[in-house]
C-alpha cells in the first residue's frame, strides 16, 4: 500500500467518525432541547360531560380575579382585535364569560357560536344571554374531534385554556380550520409548561409546552402571527395564528 493510499484511507476514515460524532451529539443535543410532554391524562374531560355538573361550582373557579384569563379579559379582547359585524367561535367556552364579551362587542350584525362538550355549560351560556338580552349567539355542542362549525363560517377562532384537553387534537384542528374563513384568525391561550418551574398542576395536567403546541398549530396549516405580552398572565400564554387566504 502507498503512502498516498494509507493517507487517503484515514482522512476517510477520520471523516466517517466526524460524521458519526457530529450525528450523535445532534441527537444528544435535540434530546436535551426537545419540550417536555406527557400523555393527555386520562378522563382529563369527564367532567365536563357529566350531566350531574355543577355549573355553580366552575363560575366561582372561572370567573373570579384570581384567575389569570379573567384578571386580563380586557387585554386578551384587545388582542382578539374583534371587528363589528365579524362571527366568532368560543371553543371550549366554559361559562361564556368571553363569549359574553365578544358578542358585545362585535355588534348585533356579527355573530358567536359557544362551543363546548358539556351540555350543562351550554345551557348556562343560553339562559345568561337570554337574560342579558343577548340575541346574537348560538351554543354548539361540540365534539371530542369537532367543533361541528360549517366551512369558511367564522372570522376569528378562540381557544382559551382548553386546548390541552383535545383528546385529538389534530382533527379537532382541521375542524377548526375548516371553520375559519381564508385569512382568518386563531387565537389560543393556555398554559405555559415548563419543567422545573411550573407548578405541579400544570405539570401533571398539561400534555406540553407552548412550543409542541405552537408547532401542532402550524401542522394543520396555520401560519404564526405572533405571540401577544398580557401583563396579567404569569401562567399563560397568548398566541395568535391566521389562515392563509386563497
Amino acid at each position: 500500500m502507498t503512502h498516498r493510499s494509507f493517507l487517503h484511507i484515514s482522512l476517510a476514515a477520520l471523516f466517517a467518525l466526524s460524521v458519526q460524532t457530529s450525528a450523535r451529539l445532534e441527537a444528544q443535543q435535540t434530546a436535551t432541547e426537545a419540550p417536555a410532554s406527557i400523555p393527555l391524562p386520562a378522563g382529563i374531560n369527564d367532567n365536563f360531560k357529566d350531566p350531574e355538573l355543577n355549573v355553580s361550582e366552575w363560575l366561582d373557579r372561572f370567573e373570579v380575579e384570581s384567575r389569570e384569563v379573567y384578571a386580563g379579559r380586557k387585554a386578551v379582547l384587545e388582542a382578539c382585535a374583534i371587528k363589528p359585524g365579524e362571527r366568532i367561535a368560543d371553543v371550549g367556552a366554559g361559562t361564556g364569560f368571553y363569549s359574553q364579551l365578544f358578542a358585545k362587542t362585535t355588534g348585533w350584525d356579527g355573530w358567536v357560536y359557544s362551543v363546548d362538550i358539556a351540555p350543562s355549560f351550554l345551557q348556562h351560556i343560553a339562559s345568561r344571554a337570554t337574560a342579558d338580552g343577548i340575541e346574537n349567539l348560538t351554543t354548539v355542542l361540540g365534539t371530542d374531534v369537532s367543533i361541528r362549525l360549517p366551512p369558511e363560517s367564522v372570522d376569528l377562532v378562540f381557544i382559551c385554556d382548553t386546548y390541552h384537553h383535545f383528546e385529538k387534537p389534530m382533527q379537532s384542528l382541521a375542524s377548526i380550520y375548516r371553520a375559519l374563513k381564508p385569512g382568518g384568525r386563531l387565537v389560543l391561550i393556555d398554559f405555559d409548561r415548563i419543567p422545573g418551574k411550573s407548578r405541579e398542576f400544570i405539570l401533571g395536567h398539561v400534555r406540553a409546552g407552548k412550543e409542541v403546541f405552537q408547532s401542532e398549530v402550524v401542522a394543520a396549516g396555520f401560519q404564526f402571527t405572533d405571540e401577544v405580552e398580557v401583563d396579567a398572565f404569569e401562567e399563560n400564554y397568548l398566541l395568535r395564528f391566521t389562515k392563509p387566504s386563497k
